[in-house]
């Protein structure tokens, strides 16, 4: 028995140990794709021809590249690995929190395995060069929404909560919280710094961009026009045309950027 229940102890310490690589390489991928998004907002600031100004918008961005299309599907299965360690956090984790705090953080992380889950399915679609624009996929979703009963009340609502969350990610960021979730006793004083940084301005630019998403999703509701709910890339172009919208663009788009090195950080110093 005991050989069994040691063979067993092994067999899950091995399958941890394959997780956790797979989920900092996930943690490289993702920052890829915010190099990508970041760049993406830029040319949409400047009123240059590109792309859907989002994670599937990079993720076409990157397969069009030599090699782009093995990249899209190693970052795809990063992801995955990120998404079952989110869901296992979800379930059974945040252990060091107590109360009405682990209840806040296993909520945050069944979001984020919702989030890596469609950012991995968004990939696997690109490999296979189906549709994936989901910008006009937004708008058709949000139009058969409306047309049923309380579906432009649901749309509303679905805005305020996307809007909030963004909020969220702003006060987040700004507050430091991230930093909890690094071994910062590992880091030198310079990459520490580093990690500060590249987190606020991260998470603020994020923040900034989902809460003005929210905010149209919210108007598409109120006006009855589906057009107003097309996502990311609706609510960066709505920004440009905006008094200093190019300054406004180009500042999220280089926190974005940042957002894409912190991932990188993230994959070396995040505790796992």
């Amino acid at each position: 028995m005991s050989l069994t229940r040691n063979a067993e102890a092994a067999a899950r310490t091995a399958g941890s140990r394959w997780l956790v690589l797979l989920a900092r390489a996930g943690f490289v991928g993702y920052g890829i794709v915010h190099l990508l998004f970041g760049w993406l907002v830029l040319q949409i600031a400047f009123g240059a021809s590109a792309d859907d100004g989002d994670q599937s918008g990079a993720l076409r961005t990157l397969a069009a590249q030599p090699m782009g299309r093995f990249l899209v599907v190693a970052i795809a299965v990063g992801l995955l690995a990120m998404a079952i360690w989110q869901a296992l956090e979800a379930a059974v984790g945040h252990r060091a929190e107590r109360g009405n705090d682990r209840l806040r953080e296993r909520i945050a992380s069944a979001a984020r395995t919702v989030i890596y889950l469609w950012l991995a399915w968004t990939a696997v679609k690109v490999f296979a060069r189906a549709n994936t624009d989901s910008a006009a996929q937004q708008e058709e979703l949000t139009a058969r929404l409306m047309d049923t009963a309380g579906g432009r009340w649901l749309v509303g609502v679905a805005g305020l909560v996307l809007a909030g969350v963004g909020v969220g990610m702003v006060v987040y960021g700004l507050r430091k919280k991230f930093l909890k979730r690094l071994r910062q006793g590992e880091m030198g004083v310079r990459t520490g710094r580093l990690a500060r940084r590249l987190g606020m301005a991260g998470y603020a630019a994020r923040g900034g961009a989902f809460a003005v998403t929210g905010l149209l999703v919210v108007l598409a509701a109120v006006d009855y026009d589906p057009e107003k709910a097309r996502g990311l890339d609706a609510a960066l172009r709505m920004l440009r045309d905006q008094s200093y919208g190019t300054i406004l663009l180009t500042l999220i788009g280089l926190g974005i950027a940042a957002f894409g090195g912190y991932c990188f950080l993230q994959a070396r110093y995040r505790k796992l």
